[in-house]
């Protein structure tokens, strides 16, 4: 599997969340139901503020 993990901040709520950044589907904020990443065919578009990336190993 290549990608990697993000941690987004929703501009909402401030909740942090871990995204896989070539999501296939729409990822919302688990609290507020914000749309945080949306796929493209690729690395996904994610509108919110990434924390950190964890690489894959």
């Amino acid at each position: 599997m290549t990608g990697n993990f993000v941690t987004v901040k929703c501009n909402d709520c401030e909740n942090e969340q871990s995204v896989f950044e070539k999501t296939a589907t729409v990822v919302n904020c688990a609290v507020c139901g914000t749309t945080l990443a949306t796929p493209t065919g690729g690395k996904a578009e994610i509108d919110h503020e990434v924390l950190e990336t964890v690489e894959a190993r």
